[in-house]
């Protein structure tokens, strides 16, 4: 790659002014003066993008990512130079293809054909290169009997179909691509992505925003994820997709764990033995709150039996925070060697490699009269650990199995 980069992006930030809309009434009127009034100014006004600072190298592909309304899109039409910045500078070297709104640069009045004269052109080709490359724009869309109609009568597939046809036949050195690829069907969408694979293969930089998340650790080399207009991460797509798929699983938990006896939790039992500490305890024994997927990982559950308890059960579940179970053990069918617990002591439940993958994880801890099934001590959902990035590449689903892939050719 070469040392300079084709996109610079210093410090720029993006402000739009709050439009509140005309009033019709005279009470709408007073209902809006007295809202005005209650606002703070930052409330009257977005920052879209907020002091982003990151550079796109000649053959790269980058890949955008965050929340709906992050900023995604409005770093696309920056680049693109369908907004001007608020602040900060923006530079771009080459002709830059942009692939956005769907109908983005389209008259609903002109035909297919003449819209791709309008298009081209103003991309910068002229006359005569417009003609040389219509019949491979055409014939790439698929639009042929359509293509002398007013492009208002389009489907919104039909609009991606052109628009994307025209966007990689004008020989850009820059492709932008929005979330647009969403729309159309499967096989014209397998057919844009390998048409984005072939481009850059061919050197093309790329810049793309993609809900899909296959698609772009396959197609990018580097991510830059955006919360809130800002920079949270940037660097290889591993590494960023990691610490947002973190994020995006509840990456927020509480700093420390509730202890038995707190009312931040529900708890109830007959309290012939308690639960007095859980901790989470990492390959070192030392506490810890984050562990990555392969981990060694010890879960400690301190108790004190009040009085003598014949072969209590201790339990757990296990909870991604969404709800969903991963995992319910006890001591009981693992058949733990017990016996009379008098007093206080320590059970442990150890996990030689953690299959899980990152999210926010909430434990309900509890011991229970096994004979009767009725509890000691229950702590619902009273404590929580979280699996970070960096232990595998496995992002979806619940855990990473112990597998290997193999590959035998036929003969």
């Amino acid at each position: 790659m070469s040392q300079d980069p084709v996109i610079r992006f210093q410090n720029v930030s993006k402000r739009f002014a709050l439009d509140y809309g005309k009033q019709r009434t005279v009470v709408e009127a007073l209902n809006d003066m007295l809202a005005r009034r209650k606002r703070a100014k930052r409330n009257q006004e977005l920052w879209a993008v907020n002091d982003v600072s990151f550079d796109v190298y000649p053959g790269q592909c980058l890949g955008l990512i965050g929340r709906n309304g992050s900023g995604k899109s409005t770093t696309l039409k920056l680049i693109s130079r369908i907004l001007r910045p608020t602040s900060g500078r923006i530079v771009v070297d080459g002709r830059v293809s942009a692939l956005l709104e769907l109908g983005a640069g389209f008259h609903p009045d002109l035909t297919g054909k003449e819209n791709i004269f309008l298009n081209a052109s103003v991309l910068g080709l002229s006359k005569q290169d417009i003609l040389a490359c219509y019949d491979d724009i055409v014939a790439f869309s698929e639009l042929d009997e359509f293509i002398n109609m007013p492009v208002k009568h389009y489907s919104s597939g039909m609009y991606m179909r052109l628009g994307f046809s025209v966007a990689i036949h004008v020989n850009p050195d820059i492709l932008i691509v929005d979330e647009i690829l969403a729309v159309g069907d499967q096989a014209f969408q397998e057919k844009c992505i390998e048409q984005i694979y072939d481009m850059k293969n061919a050197g093309v930089t790329i810049v793309m925003v993609s809900h899909n998340l296959n698609i772009m650790r396959n197609l990018c080399s580097h991510m830059v994820w955006v919360e809130h207009g800002k920079v949270q991460s940037a660097g290889p797509v591993e590494e960023v997709v990691g610490k947002y798929m973190a994020f995006a699983h509840g990456r927020e938990v509480k700093e420390t764990a509730p202890a038995a006896g707190d009312n931040e939790f529900q708890r109830w039992g007959s309290r012939e033995i308690e639960l007095t500490a859980v901790r989470f305890m990492d390959s070192d024994g030392r506490e810890s709150r984050d562990f990555k997927t392969g981990d060694e990982m010890t879960i400690e559950m301190d108790y004190l039996a009040n009085e003598p308890v014949l072969e209590p059960e201790f339990g757990m579940a296990i909870n991604r925070h969404d709800g969903i179970q991963v995992s319910r053990p006890n001591s009981h069918l693992a058949q733990m060697p017990s016996g009379t617990f008098e007093g206080a002591g320590t059970v442990r439940y150890h996990i030689d490699r953690l299959p899980l993958l990152p999210a926010r994880y909430n434990v309900t801890a509890a011991v229970y009269n096994s004979r009767r099934q009725s509890a000691y001590d229950h702590h619902e959902q009273a404590y929580s650990f979280r699996v970070v990035a960096g232990g595998t590449r496995e992002i979806y689903g619940l855990v990473e199995l112990p597998a290997a892939w193999e590959w035998q050719p036929g003969n």
